[in-house]
This record gives structure tokens, C-alpha cells and sequence, in this order.
């Protein structure tokens, strides 16, 4: 199927937008301020020595020294011991041992600044690829172990001649699980020339120098999503384009030769009315051609999509309505935890079927969508209450954890209570305060639709309770709280 994959670039944020026959299947964004420190390589000064703490301060030119520890620094395993061995062995040597205030260091951080800390370094570098994770420092062939155990042995024999006699050692993602030996090899190539630049950086740039810096968004355009498919790749920032051109002619020339820089008068994301896609992929209704309709809801645990005919009678029958519907829901449903990434656990509630080679037809198609996916899914089949489990991997913050935050009325609950609730609420609690409290005045500060209430319909019960606790209660109203929100204050 062909794709198209728009760049829309801004100083403060980048957008991916990845089209296919003018439907948008995915959308990445990242933004500058919110861009990470982990996988970036630094050439580090020693600044202090700690042996109390078993730790070193390293200066990698940040506002803040970083911290290494001494069960991050790096030794190779030495011959016949494990990795688990090499690294007990390596915490009995004391820091002070190993590193020296004045030295220059190779590191990398592996943990980003929070608050008051540093960030957290090791001294053994890794580079990540697409399918695999090169270690530059040891000779090491791992395989992921999400892999099953029985594919392991066999992958490891591939990886190991693949890999040659060059030095280094590779960790294969899950991703890379069903990768050609073109692909895999492609990905070693990419991950040595990486190495290669670190190396050059280190003897030629002073301590305190950034060396490699995790690729950005647009960088693992080029390495992650570009396939066979792929027909054009457009950037609307000539200067990206620019860099991007460089970059993709140095690692991935292939890719490299489907860049083309947009230069049309409308915004980019105009061109498929990506930015409405954004938007209706914040909602939780997603409507289907057919009338049929989705409902999505997401939570901490798992997420739901639920399956409903609407307003489609179009079909001769109600079972080939409830077929139809469940057709078109199954590529939606696909589309939508793409566009959305949604990961995890996933429940889809197809609409009831009787008929056994429907439910069968249904399975099918929306296995094939989901196998259009570049993250990892595994769908399971109908369960005795009808519903379809599956699973897809998280790779990183579903978008509408990246776009939105909980909101400050509802606190993410998506309903708040009434208005007359939240009015008893406050006269119990008037209540409750006047047995334990004896001031001159009850003041209730609330929002103007709880206030109004007060005023209005229920005036008659806070006159009683104003004179059952012989206290007057006076009311104020508050544009800036929510319905829930309130104070009572004793005067």
C-alpha cells in the first residue's frame, strides 16, 4: 500500500504525519522542551570522587554535574564469565580505583535530570538501531526476551555471522524478530558508522562535549518508517530538509533519495486535514462511512473500543447490518490504535454475531489490518462473552497523554457531580462544622451555579438549617471554581 510521510517543523515542536490514499494511519510528535537526555553519549570530566558513596560527579557540560556510580562503570567480562558475574566483580573494585578527579570519560546518560539531581550515567555505551542495539564495548549476541525461547538459538547463529568478525556485540529487538538478513545488515552498517563518528568526536572535541545525541523525530523517519512503500517523504523547513538530506545521504541513502522539500502556499498538514484527524482522535466517538460508530475509552489499565451499528439499516438483513459494521469497524479499529498509539491490553466488543464464518471473516480482517502495524500486536480470538483481547506494544506515550492532561473539574473522571449534590454536600458539611466550631459567621464560597441553587431553589433548606445551628450562613460566588470546588469559612 502506498504512503506519503509529511514533516510539519516549528522551533518548538515537530509533527509526523504518515498518509495512506489520503487517510492518515500514524502521527508522532515531539516536542523540543520535553526532548530527553538518555541514549546521548558525552566525552565527561571527573569533578569529584566520592568513595563514602561509591560514586563520581561528571562534568558533561550541563547546568549540573551528572552522577556515575560505581555499579554503571564498565568492565568486559572476562573469558568464561557471565555478564551477571562480570558486573558483581566489577562493584567489589571501589570507585576510587577506577576513576580519578581530572579524567576524561566516555558516557552516556541513562537516566534523565529530575529536580534537584543530576543526571545518571554508565560508562557503557549502547546505540539503538531499528532492529538491534549495537555494544560497541563487548562482543556480547543477545536476543530480546519477549522472542520465544525456542527462535532464540536460531537467531542468535544468524545474528553472529551476520555481525562478522569486526568486534561488537548486538541485542536484537523484539521488532527485529522476522527481519531479513538485508534488513539486519543494513541496521549493523547504520549502528558501526555511528560508532565510528563517536569515536572521531572523542579524540578531537575538548571534555564536556556532546558526542551523539539520540536521533531526532525526523532522523527515525528516515530509519524507522520508510519502507518499499514509501513514495515521498516532505519537510516544509528548508533547513531541515536540508540536514535531513545530509544525514539520510551519510546512513540511509535509499531513503535519503524520497526527500523532497515542500514549498506550497497552505500549511502541510492542511493538505489532508491532518489537524481535524488530531482532533477526532482526541474524542472518544469515532463515526464509521456506514453510520455504525466506535466508542474508544482509555484508561490506566487497559483500553476499550466498543463496536455499535447507529443509524445503518443498509443491508438486506439484520445479521449482514451487524456483519457489515463489524467489516468496517475491524480496519477503524486498526487505523485508530495507530493514529492514537494506543498500547497494552485492548478489548474490542464487536457487535454480536450468529453466525460462526462471519465471526471467522471478522477475525481475519482485522488480524490483517493489525499486521499493517509497526509495533508488535497479538490479537486472541472470540471469547465466550464475544469480545477480542489483544495486546499492543507501548513504544512511547499514547497521544492524548502527549497532547492533554486531566481536567481540572472532573479530574480525569469525565463526569463531575450536580449541582443540587455538591449543595448538600456543603449543607452537611455547614452541619458537621457547627458541632465542632462556634464562630460568628457560616461563608460558603462555591461555584455561581452551586450559589444560584442555593439562592434559589434550595434557599428554604439553608434558611432551616441557619436556624437549627442559630448561626446566619452568607453565600459567595466564585467564577473561577469548578462545580465540585468549595470553601466554607468561619468569620
Amino acid at each position: 500500500m502506498q504512503q506519503d510521510i509529511l514533516i510539519n517543523w516549528s522551533p518548538q515542536e515537530t509533527r509526523v504525519a504518515v498518509v495512506e490514499h489520503g487517510a492518515v494511519q500514524e502521527l508522532h510528535v515531539e516536542r523540543t522542551l520535553e526532548r530527553g537526555l538518555v541514549g546521548n553519549v558525552y566525552l565527561g570530566k571527573v569533578a569529584r570522587v566520592l568513595p563514602g558513596m561509591q560514586s563520581a560527579f561528571i562534568d558533561i557540560g550541563l547546568e549540573r554535574a551528572a552522577f556515575l556510580h560505581v555499579a554503571d562503570v564498565w568492565h568486559p567480562p572476562a573469558a568464561g564469565e557471565s555478564l551477571s558475574e562480570s558486573r558483581a566483580n566489577q562493584v567489589q573494585i571501589p570507585i576510587e580505583r577506577q576513576v580519578f578527579e581530572g579524567q576524561a570519560l566516555m558516557v552516556q546518560v541513562i537516566k534523565d535530570p529530575i529536580g534537584t539531581k543530576g543526571a545518571r550515567l554508565s560508562t557503557q555505551i549502547s546505540i539503538a538501531g531499528r532492529l538491534l542495539v549495537f555494544l560497541p564495548q563487548d562482543d556480547h549476541i543477545g536476543i530480546s526476551q519477549k522472542i520465544p525461547a525456542e527462535q532464540r538459538e536460531e537467531l542468535r547463529q544468524r545474528m553472529a555471522k551476520l555481525a562478522g568478525e569486526e568486534g561488537g556485540g548486538f541485542i536484537l529487538r523484539t521488532n527485529g524478530e522476522d527481519a531479513s538478513d538485508e534488513e539486519l545488515s543494513e541496521d549493523i552498517g547504520y549502528l558501526r558508522k555511528a560508532w565510528a563518528r563517536i569515536k572521531a568526536a572523542s579524540t578531537r572535541l575538548p571534555a564536556g562535549s556532546l558526542l551523539h545525541q539520540d536521533l531526532s523525530l525526523m532522523q527515525r523517519v528516515l530509519r524507522d518508517m520508510v519502507s518499499d512503500q514509501t513514495q515521498s517523504i516532505r519537510v516544509d523547513s528548508r533547513e531541515q530538509f536540508a540536514a535531513l538530506q545530509e544525514f539520510g545521504q551519510e546512513f540511509m541513502p535509499a531513503a535519503a533519495q524520497k526527500l523532497q522539500h515542500y514549498k506550497g502556499e497552505r500549511p502541510i498538514f492542511d493538505l489532508y486535514a491532518i489537524d481535524e484527524e488530531i482532533a477526532k482522535a482526541l474524542g472518544r466517538r469515532v463515526d464509521l462511512k456506514s453510520g455504525g460508530y466506535l466508542i474508544v475509552d482509555q484508561t490506566e489499565a487497559l483500553t476499550t473500543v466498543d463496536v455499535n451499528t447507529g443509524g445503518y439499516v443498509g443491508a438486506r438483513n439484520f445479521d449482514d447490518t451487524i456483519f457489515k459494521t463489524n467489516l468496517e469497524a475491524a480496519q477503524a479499529i486498526a487505523r485508530q490504535l495507530r493514529l492514537r498509539n494506543l498500547g497494552g491490553i485492548i478489548i474490542v466488543d464487536f457487535i454480536d454475531m450468529a453466525r460462526a464464518d462471519h465471526r471467522d471473516a471478522v477475525l481475519a480482517e482485522f488480524r490483517k489490518q493489525l499486521a499493517r502495524d509497526r509495533v508488535k500486536t497479538m490479537a486472541g480470538g472470540f471469547s465466550q462473552l464475544g469480545l477480542v483481547e489483544m495486546t499492543r506494544k507501548r513504544t512511547r506515550e499514547s497521544l492524548a497523554h502527549m497532547l492533554c492532561e486531566p481536567c481540572p473539574s472532573c479530574q480525569g473522571k469525565g463526569i463531575v457531580k450536580t449541582a443540587r449534590s455538591v449543595a448538600y454536600d456543603i449543607l452537611r458539611e455547614i452541619l458537621r462544622e457547627a458541632r465542632q466550631f462556634n464562630p460568628r459567621e457560616f461563608r460558603v464560597v462555591a461555584s455561581p451555579k452551586v450559589i444560584e441553587l442555593l439562592l434559589d431553589e434550595e434557599s428554604q433548606h439553608l434558611a432551616g438549617l441557619s436556624e437549627f445551628i442559630g448561626k446566619p450562613v452568607s453565600l459567595q460566588s466564585e467564577a473561577g471554581m469548578g462545580q465540585e470546588q468549595y470553601d466554607i469559612v468561619l468569620l
